[in-house]
């Protein structure tokens, strides 16, 4: 007999359910891992070396729009305070993840550091205030203010999660108002430059007054955006448009890395499109996704066959279990790393590392999606809502 873990079914789409969302959420964690793996050449496949944005506004967007699909039915049925209250208590045991990754993180960070006397490690993820004052770093990090590398994308999540309850009240009853309101906020913060402050010094990386509109835009297509627009995404010109966009933007990228290239980016359009700032989610960044979105409408329609696939199977598990396969992410990658610095650095090694991390993911979804179907086998368990997972945890 074959262990369900080991030849799971494939998925179904309920009426409900769009399994793209879990698809590219799946696809986006694994390029997070592979460009969280400093130096590894593996991560030339993904989408951060062609053009402005990468997989984070990816996740942002569906974040934002699997929490609308939940939270919005929640508001719906049972009123503002009950679905702000669960929102509030998602938004708390995502703050726990982050608390016990952090645990895990620095551990591992430290352990490595001193076992093989390499304070580069320590350097490179920037702990060193944590070795040398732990005290005060630890409070810091309860505050979410100290983040070692590769850490900020919780924090940012947990932030957006706060703000998040009178921003799906005000898009289910004026949802133009609601994306004015949050495209207001984008322009304040490029304007006056509002960020949150971060430890030791500086601001957080991902500046969570800046990207609540790609999180909000996500909520507005959730609750009937996406229906509003298609006339637009059904146009030839929109679908050129983006297409022709991207192309721009591949061009622009390949003169960061090929330097015969950059001598045939006209210094009138450098003058205008640099800095591309990741932070404060450049207004390129944003099109760049929105460019991507539009082409992917088009080719990969919600009723798409091999969404139903068991090749598209694994990133779709990951997907639907995005919280915990994104700290695992982070562990591994920088186990990696770690490994790369201290056996080799050969492109052999990295590949390795590169396809065992992405298995590792795939397996550990596949026995957290195990464990979920035994406990819903159990008399009296509700079962989870569709598209629940990172944004909706047990609503």
């Amino acid at each position: 007999m074959h262990s369900p873990i080991v030849t799971p079914p494939p998925p179904i789409a309920s009426p409900q359910r769009d399994l793209r969302l879990d698809l590219f959420r799946g696809i986006a964690l694994w390029l997070i891992f592979l460009d969280h793996i400093p130096s590894n050449l593996v991560s030339w496949i993904t989408i951060r070396n062609y053009g402005f944005s990468d997989a984070t506004e990816i996740f942002i967007f569906i974040s934002g729009y699997t929490a609308a699909f939940v939270y919005g039915k929640v508001m719906l049925e049972r009123g503002f305070v009950i679905s702000s209250a669960r929102i509030l208590r998602r938004a708390w045991q995502i703050y726990v993840a982050h608390i016990f990754l952090f645990a895990i993180y620095m551990a591992e960070i430290s352990y490595v550091a001193r076992s093989f006397d390499n304070p580069l490690f320590a350097e490179e993820m920037n702990i060193l205030d944590f070795l040398k004052q732990p005290d005060v770093t630890i409070i810091q990090a309860l505050l979410l203010k100290f983040k070692p590398v590769n850490m900020d994308v919780l924090p940012l999540y947990i932030v957006l999660l706060l703000m998040f309850p009178p921003i799906l009240w005000l898009v289910r009853r004026a949802p133009t108002v609601a994306l004015a309101a949050s495209a207001g906020v984008y322009a304040i913060v490029w304007k006056f430059g509002l960020n949150l402050p971060a430890y030791p010094e500086g601001v957080w990386f991902f500046n969570p007054f800046a990207w609540q509109l790609l999180f909000v835009f996500g909520a507005w297509c959730a609750l009937g955006g996406a229906e509003r627009l298609t006339v637009l995404l059904s146009s030839r010109v929109t679908l050129a448009l983006a297409i022709v966009y991207l192309l721009v933007a591949f061009y622009v990228a390949l003169s960061w890395h090929l330097p015969v290239v950059h001598p045939l980016v006209p210094s009138w359009l450098e003058d205008v499109i640099y800095p591309i700032d990741k932070t404060n989610l450049d207004v390129l960044r944003f099109a760049h996704f929105l460019a991507l979105a539009t082409v992917t409408v088009w080719f990969i329609p919600r009723t798409w066959p091999p969404l139903n696939s068991r090749a598209l199977y694994p990133a779709i598990l990951c997907g639907q279990h995005s919280l915990e396969i994104f700290c695992l992410g982070v562990f591994l990658a920088f186990a990696g790393h770690f490994a790369m610095v201290e056996i080799s650095g050969a492109l052999w090694m990295q590949v390795v590392i590169s396809v065992v991390g992405i298995l590792t993911m795939i397996a550990a979804a596949a026995l957290i999606a195990w464990y979920k179907r035994a406990d819903e086998r159990r008399p009296g368990v509700r079962q989870k809502p569709a598209n629940a997972d990172f944004a909706g945890g047990e609503a």
